[in-house]
């Protein structure tokens, strides 16, 4: 979808953190959209990235556009470095009322042979220990102010995508988020799940050609590729008040992909 233009103060009085907040060059991933559309609509951002240069990019297109946020370097795989993000925004901010656990490792895919016990604990502890450690920090504040936590998930967490590591990660971020809601419900907090699909983002642009994104196009039944602003948008409506009454839900930002059976997808029409 395209970047958006029109902005309703949905966040407005709030404080957000967004884990893996950075870019990688002038192109716009997930964490750069929803630290950028969270800021428009009025909340104040802790743009956390363990590579800050990364992160000042976002932030440089934050400030660009009158809206506030900070920089914060840590590696969110440790329990101290978590604890300082929420020490951090609170000092800066006086309050937390959302976090994004976006943070995410792309690897860990193909058959067993090829997966050292080394990456897969790395790929655990990117894609779920970072969200369980920065929850747990986050946690006293967010049950302060009734906020909500939003973890970025992948269809491989829905559907096999062949990748020993990296989809039982993402499945087990769903469940997570699950736990999360029914532990702290009574609290006013909620937790739910953004599981992208098939992306075109910066990072994706590195290893697909042109014969690659049409194969992706053609299996959904909205017959497009998904990028970060689609994902942006699905979680700032999940962290606004607009969604006070959904909680532990994974919402599938993928075209349809999961929704259809794999014959169906490969007789249906090219229309790319």
């Amino acid at each position: 979808m395209p970047q958006p233009t029109d902005y309703w103060h949905r966040l407005e009085g709030k404080v957000a953190i967004v884990t893996g907040a950075g870019s990688q060059g002038d192109g716009v991933g997930t964490g750069k959209a929803m630290a950028y559309l969270f800021a428009r609509e009025g909340a104040r951002v802790c743009l956390v990235d363990q590579e800050p240069e990364r992160a000042q990019i976002t932030l440089a297109m934050i400030a660009e556009a009158g809206a506030e946020a900070f920089v914060h370097a840590a590696d969110v795989t440790q329990p101290q470095a978590c604890a300082d993000v929420v020490a951090a925004t609170v000092e800066r901010y006086g309050r937390l009322d959302v976090l994004v656990n976006n943070v995410g490792l792309g690897a860990g895919g193909g058959r067993l042979a090829e997966l050292s016990p080394a990456l897969w604990d790395r790929v655990l502890d990117v894609n779920l220990k970072s969200a369980l450690l920065m929850s747990r920090a986050a946690m006293p504040r967010l049950v302060a102010a009734r906020g909500n936590v939003v973890n970025i998930a992948s269809s491989a967490g829905l559907r096999a995508h062949g990748g020993a590591a990296y989809g039982p990660s993402k499945a087990a971020l769903i469940a997570l988020s699950r736990e999360l809601a029914v532990m702290y419900g009574r609290d006013g907090v909620r937790a739910n799940t953004v599981a992208p699909g098939h992306l075109f983002t910066p990072l994706v642009e590195k290893f697909i050609d042109e014969a690659g994104r049409r194969r992706r196009r053609l299996v959904a039944p909205l017959g497009i590729e998904g990028d970060a602003w689609d994902v942006a948008a699905a979680a700032l409506f999940l962290a606004s008040d607009e969604a006070r009454f959904i909680t532990g839900v994974c919402l599938p930002v993928d075209g349809g992909v999961n929704e259809i059976a794999a014959l169906a997808a490969l007789e249906m029409p090219d229309g790319a």
